[in-house]
């Protein structure tokens, strides 16, 4: 197709690039004719008067070299600045011609050589074609796209705080177990720019030792939040936001089920939020980012790595035990930050009112976190590293509060495409009465036992394939407030991505 263009278009370039002439005097058009015919120029630089600085320079040279039928005056100029004669032109059309003529034969050649494969592949488009539209015609949606994570861990505890007869006395449990966790996402796009995420999640760790406390793994994370404690194995809404641009800079999201992190420009950790504990996928300042999900609406702006977000969330879980409205449970968090290629880090500041992280009703916090990450440029014996701290000050004689944790991973360790990472960091504050609450992070003062415990974990991803991984890994956690002896724990999670 694209030779016939060119030939369309071929007189009118050689009516701007032919040589040209005063009159018929000033050139013999026999001689033309034959200069034309038999003596074609093969290069521009034979043209005695073109320069490369004429604006149809490159013109004339891409003629040349690629068709051979650009002629000249017999004593090598080109005389780009006269007119030429019709009789010039027709000379120079017709030698043009010849040439396009013989890349045409070959072409017919090639097609009458390759008749068959073409004949096959022409099939093949056809087929395919059939198939995008029976694709198109039945698919779900023109707009929406369906990704989901199923997750299966076996593994076991040891010495796991808990409570009996209403909180009053302390027990721990050993227990062994296989929970299950999926995640459906429906995520749907109108303009190619918005998103109105719709998340589906069961599962069934809320009443096992991996959804107790500070033994609670990442994986069973509000996974039954707003479905009571009736929730295991029951489907449910975990998210319904609608998030959308204003411009180049602003981003806008609101929604009936959102979190907070789902409204923040940057997260200042790359530690790997699929991780073993919950409590370090919080960039170790859990009082700031108590990651509340409920009722909420945030804007950010970004530009050139800098970010600034601000968001309110209700208290989904306190609002619902309590009939409160979405203004009387609620936590309002600002937050500064850059991320660049290889580091990032980030400034919060939040509120909490009435409940943090629906562990202590009444409660109200300010709290801030500072927290950072640097990452190499390529993978080797150099792990990234993610470290964060956070304080806060609640009300009610609760005292102060400080928490933190240092990441690090190594990307392909050992075979390509696996991973191997550890954290250390703070678990919180356990006070008597009520043992490893894993959100009660305050210093209770006097009367109390409270004490600063320690918690870490050692895990290795095996990518088994681009869609299936298996984790194997390690934890402990300091218990020696509540004197139950420390917990620790080993597990095997498997992941599915689909």
């Amino acid at each position: 197709m694209k030779l016939f263009k060119q030939l369309l278009v071929a007189p009118a370039a050689l009516g701007l690039l032919a040589p040209v002439a005063a009159t018929a005097a000033e050139l013999n058009l026999d001689g033309v004719n034959k200069y034309a015919a038999e003596e074609q120029v093969t290069s521009i630089s034979q043209f005695s008067d073109v320069k490369p600085t004429d604006w149809a320079y490159q013109a004339l040279s891409n003629l040349i070299e690629r068709y051979g039928c650009v002629a000249g005056y017999p004593d090598g100029t080109y005389k780009g600045g006269r007119a030429m004669t019709r009789f010039e032109a027709a000379a120079l059309l017709n030698a043009c011609l010849d040439r396009v003529t013989e890349v045409t034969d070959e072409l017919k050649k090639l097609m009458a050589e390759f008749e068959k494969e073409l004949a096959i592949l022409k099939g093949r488009v056809d087929g395919l074609e059939a198939k995008v539209g029976e694709l198109e015609a039945n698919q779900f949606s023109t707009t929406t796209k369906l990704k989901g994570i199923a997750t299966m861990v076996l593994g076991g505890a040891s010495n796991v705080p808990g409570f009996v007869n209403g909180g009053n006395v302390i027990a721990t449990t050993d227990e062994v177990t296989v929970n299950y966790d999926v995640k459906l996402n429906l995520d749907t796009s109108f303009t190619g720019k918005d998103l109105l995420r719709t998340q589906l999640r069961a599962g069934n760790f809320a009443n096992s030792i991996f959804g107790n406390q500070n033994t609670a793994l990442e994986v069973a994370f509000q996974e039954d939040a707003g479905l009571g404690t009736n929730g295991t194995d029951t489907v449910g809404i975990n998210r319904l936001f609608y998030q959308f641009p204003v411009g180049e800079n602003f981003t806008l999201t609101g929604g009936a089920k959102v979190r907070q992190d789902d409204m923040l420009a940057m997260w200042p950790s790359v530690y790997p939020a699929d991780t073993v504990l919950d409590l370090f996928t919080y960039a170790g300042g859990r009082t700031a980012y108590t990651l509340a999900l409920g009722a909420g609406a945030g804007v950010w702006y970004q530009k050139d790595g800098f970010s600034i977000s601000v968001n309110y969330v209700s208290n989904e879980a306190s609002a619902e035990a309590s009939n409160f409205g979405i203004f009387d449970q609620e936590t309002v968090t600002a937050q500064i930050g850059y991320a660049g290629d290889n580091w990032g880090a980030a400034f919060a500041y939040a509120y909490s009112e009435g409940n943090l992280q629906g562990v202590i009703p009444g409660l109200d916090t300010n709290a801030i976190s500072l927290a950072g990450y640097w990452q190499p440029s390529e993978s080797g014996w150099v792990p990234s590293i993610s470290a964060g701290f956070g304080y806060a000050d609640g009300n009610q004689g609760t005292g102060e509060a400080w928490t933190w944790m240092v990441g690090l991973q190594w990307a392909d360790a050992f075979i390509k495409g696996n991973a191997l990472g550890t954290a250390l960091g703070s678990a919180g504050t356990t006070a008597a009465g009520a043992a490893g609450t894993g959100g009660l992070w305050f210093d209770q003062g006097t009367g109390a036992s409270g004490s600063d415990t320690l918690a870490w974990e050692l895990w290795y991803k095996f990518q088994v394939t681009d869609n299936i991984s298996v984790t194997p890994a390690l934890f402990w956690i300091e218990n020696n407030a509540v004197n139950t002896g420390d917990t620790w724990g080993a597990l095997v999670k498997t992941t599915f991505r689909f």
